[in-house]
């Protein structure tokens, strides 16, 4: 109970300090906030009012169709130019992505049988909407020449019906998938961060030899620093999740929260003591912050959050089953998204709190040796 007591106060300690700390606190509420808003309606995943120009030199009812084919949301209203000395200039400032060039006789030629050819120029410096939007522009301009030689506006019947279902995603909205993917990322950024800088400042304020003379163990200061600091990172989850997940972006949960915070716990046992052990090793919050862009990029780059894991090298994906993050997205997205319960993610359950033992281990022992040095 002496040990208890002792964890406990240490943490309020950890809390004070904290609340003192207001580079800490904007850090933490940006990062819960504004930063997983950002993600999830600012992702460029899909074509969203792009800037097309059309220089029309055919004027013909073909040529009408296809410039109607093009309106909001995808692009703006197109600009009509008149030549391509405009359509260039425009370019050059930035105000097009797209510029799309009919040339004359376009309609006579096409009905004619002859070869015909549209010009699409292409801003590439865009990168993802030149991507998406160039595939979106052949297929507008493709369907409107094929119904125009049809005669009417109807689709070819198929031998075989596609019925088509999106599954855990019904409108293919892109924020249900950056919203909650940040959230996981933000609580493995914050984690490892908060627990590493209250280590380090401890012993730039030097309080750490104050707490050397006093009856607490390594293993009580150790574990102190993470219930309080992974208590932060919870709560800022929580205030995340359900104040601009659920409230401010109308994104449906379909599994259970609960569940969801026993994993984001595990996932906090193990990234908490990884800060620990950078703290152990980092000399000062410069070095810290060195080693932290180290770890912190291959964890979420290579976790399965930004890309499947099915796409990576047999090589990667192994080495990465190491890695906590890989086994909380798939806890993070089987119970977010697609409603799995725990028989289903059991394996992701246990194989968290083995990785997080082990971190934990190595980090109590990283963590008295620098003790022992410093008595």
């Amino acid at each position: 109970m002496r040990s208890l007591g002792n964890i406990y106060r240490l943490g309020v300690k950890e809390l004070w300090s904290l609340l003192r700390d207001p580079t800490m606190i904007v850090l933490i509420l940006y990062v819960f906030t504004l930063s997983v808003y950002t993600a999830a309606t600012a992702m460029p995943e899909s074509l969203h009012h792009a800037a097309i120009a059309i220089i029309d030199e055919d004027d013909s009812q073909l040529s009408n169709r296809i410039v109607t084919a093009f309106y909001p949301p995808q692009f703006v209203t197109p600009v009509m130019a008149t030549s391509q000395r405009e359509t260039d200039a425009g370019m050059d400032r930035g105000e097009y992505t797209f510029v799309l060039d009919i040339p004359p006789n376009f309609q006579r030629d096409l009905l004619a049988g002859k070869q015909t050819a549209i010009q699409l120029n292409v801003d590439a410096t865009r990168m993802t909407q030149a991507f998406t939007g160039n595939a979106y522009i052949q297929q507008i301009i493709s369907g409107e020449i094929t119904e125009f030689l049809a005669r009417h506006r109807s689709e070819t019947a198929l031998p075989v019906d596609l019925a088509l279902r999106a599954k855990f995603n019904p409108s293919l909205d892109k924020a249900w998938f950056g919203s909650l993917m940040q959230i996981i990322n933000s609580i493995t950024m914050l984690s490892i961060i908060l627990t590493g800088a209250a280590l380090i400042r401890e012993r730039e304020h030097g309080t750490i030899e104050h707490l050397l003379v006093m009856p607490v163990t390594p293993t009580e200061i150790m574990l102190s620093k993470i219930w309080s600091m992974g208590l932060v990172v919870l709560l800022a989850t929580a205030l995340s999740l359900f104040g601009v997940v659920q409230g401010l972006l109308q994104v449906p949960v379909a599994g259970s929260i609960p569940l969801f915070f026993a994993g984001a716990g595990l996932a906090l046992f193990a990234t908490t003591a990884m800060g620990i052990f950078l703290a152990t090793v980092a000399r000062s919050m410069p070095q810290f912050g060195l080693l932290f862009v180290l770890i912190i990029l291959p964890l979420q780059m290579l976790s399965g959050g930004m890309t499947p894991r099915e796409s990576m090298p047999d090589l990667v994906r192994y080495i990465m089953l190491a890695a906590p993050t890989t086994h909380f997205v798939e806890i993070g997205q089987g119970i977010l998204y697609r409603g799995a319960g725990l028989k289903d993610l059991w394996v992701s359950f246990v194989s968290l709190f083995a990785i997080g033992a082990t971190l934990y281990s190595l980090s109590l022992m990283r963590f008295r040796s620098s003790l022992n040095r410093m008595a």
